[in-house]
């Protein structure tokens, strides 16, 4: 299945001028993309001709659904708060994802160091009722690590007031090429896709129909289109009836690598909540570490960490590895989970569930959640909208069953046995396209295609076809999409206006940008992972 045609936003941008659609989906975050995918598939099963729609005022995956933990997990520290229906159901998940993309959600281990012989008690307790909801699905079972067994694992890990641990397992995933992947199968079953577009719906005409403003962020051109059904997937900028979502603020800081091995650290805090130290970046090079809840107060366009944040990871980072104490993090992101509103004062308490609900105007809202039940969310999104305007497409979802984008076990088998020759073919190392294909699945063989002779700057050659890949086909009409949604190269550095300069140039030379649009760039990529006090 290809990714986005070349050409895909300009005829979707066409079909929606002065246009009626029988379902709009504003939002291009993971639910959006969620949605989008399984009424392409219906569409496509049942050939009728079902317009479907999809736009997004920024590039796709670029809010939380790009930001986040990279987690696929059942959310071990929802069981203190007894949440067995969502760890159940996010574990049923985790399984399904783990098989409808295998070359983007792995398995990862965790090790869980532990102080305290009571809460040694209370933790292995919660892991073993962890494999018990997982059923025959479970990744492994967990199991018991003694103080000696983590000072082999993890020597540089401090052993003070060290009683023990143990080893489980859950799965990490690029969120963002997750979220692209779903779309592309979304555009190849005839959805209309398109970013840096905001819609506003107007007012409900008399058949029926919204009219909804549209604008091309980009260019600024403003048209209008009409829908049959609206879904709102906006997530934190979503106001049903008034009423904003209670926004909790997640941060993470980007270190240098912590780990001596390829396993995670599941670190629990004095009050209960879970940190995460995870391996990270092209290589593993680098260290993921979050996240917090913090309530957020401020509007959705671009939340930032906090020295408190900061402090607090550190802190962490610290209290675990002493050699952190000379460490200074390469950078930070932050997003908001837009929350199920319930009376807690705690946000790590407040609930991760969600509501699906047709609005008193007609529009049809998703809330809450989290990213590892998306498929599940979108599913009963899709019946709820198809009994109301398509009952004849409410048959049984498929989006279980059918890999993402055709990347079945055998397809990749098949890659990862041409590795070698892959390489040799394009004068690259092995390791390398053994990396593409964890990143890119069947579209590995259209990356390696776009590999220059040489490379452009200090831009290696692989990173060139990786942005000229996101640029061709993914639609990245910004520096920062391709830095931070297509790749996470923008996390992986610190940068400065000299290092940003070929990326710009780069992009530019394909975009038909000019020196100040570059220099805009530049200064946007900059921002992104801008520490709190930072000075440029």
């Amino acid at each position: 299945m290809s990714a986005f045609p070349a050409d895909l936003r300009a005829r979707s941008l066409d079909a929606l001028r002065d246009a009626l659609v029988d379902i709009l989906i504003i939002g291009g975050g993971i639910n959006g993309a969620g949605v989008a995918r399984d009424l392409g598939q219906r569409r496509q099963q049942s050939g009728v001709s079902l317009q479907v729609a999809l736009v997004e005022q920024r590039h796709f995956a670029s809010g939380t659904s790009g930001r986040n933990s990279q987690l696929i997990h059942g959310g071990l520290r929802y069981l203190r708060y007894l949440k067995m229906g969502l760890v159940k159901e996010s574990l049923r998940e985790r399984a399904i994802l783990r098989n409808l993309a295998p070359h983007l959600v792995e398995p990862l281990a965790f090790l869980m160091p532990i102080h305290g012989r009571l809460d040694k008690l209370k933790y292995l307790m919660g892991l073993r009722m962890y494999d018990r909801l997982a059923g025959d699905s479970n990744i492994a079972r967990h199991r018991e690590v003694g103080k000696a067994e983590f000072g082999q694992l993890e020597p540089n890990l401090s052993t003070e007031g060290l009683v023990g641990g143990a080893m489980f397992y859950d799965c990490i995933v690029h969120s963002a090429r997750f979220l692209l992947e779903n779309l592309f199968e979304a555009a190849a079953n005839g959805v209309h896709v398109a970013n840096y577009i905001r819609a506003e719906p107007v007012e409900r005409l008399e058949e029926g129909a919204w009219r909804v403003k549209m604008e091309d962020v980009l260019t600024g051109a403003r048209f209008e289109t009409r829908a049959r059904k609206i879904i709102d997937a906006t997530g934190a900028w979503s106001h049903p009836e008034g009423a904003a979502p209670r926004l909790v603020r997640g941060s993470h800081l980007i270190l240098p690598r912590l780990t001596s091995e390829d396993h995670a650290i599941a670190h629990f805090d004095e009050k209960g909540r879970i940190v995460f130290l995870i391996p990270w970046g092209s290589e593993k090079q680098l260290t993921l570490l979050g996240t917090t809840d913090v309530d957020h107060s401020g509007g959705p366009d671009d939340p930032r960490i906090s020295k408190e944040e900061v402090d607090y990871l550190l802190g962490i980072a610290r209290k675990l590895y002493p050699t952190a104490a000379s460490f200074t993090p390469m950078g930070a992101f932050s997003s908001l989970r837009p929350l199920v509103t319930d009376a807690t004062s705690d946000p790590s308490a407040a609930s991760r569930e969600y509501r699906i609900w047709n609005s008193k105007n007609g529009v049809l809202h998703i809330q809450g959640g989290k990213y590892t039940i998306y498929r599940l969310m979108s599913e009963e999104a899709v019946k709820l909208v198809l009994k109301e305007i398509a009952p004849w497409l409410s048959s049984h979802s498929r989006t279980a069953s059918e890999p993402l984008g055709g990347n079945t076990p055998k397809t990749l088998g098949r890659l990862r046995a041409d590795t070698a020759k892959l390489g040799a073919a394009h004068h690259v190392a092995p390791v390398d396209v053994e990396r593409l294909i964890r990143e890119y699945g069947v579209h590995t063989p259209d990356v390696l295609k776009l590999v220059p002779g040489e490379d452009y700057g200090s831009i290696r050659r692989l990173d060139c076809a990786r942005i000229a890949f996101a640029v061709q086909s993914e639609m990245a009409l910004r520096l920062t999409d391709v830095l931070y949604v297509s790749t996470y190269l923008g996390y992986e550095r610190r940068w400065n206006a000299e290092s940003l300069e070929h990326y710009a140039r780069l992009m530019g030379s394909w975009l038909g940008w000019d020196s100040g649009r570059e220099a805009r760039e530049i200064l946007l990529a900059l921002q992104v992972t801008e520490l709190p006090g930072a000075k440029r």
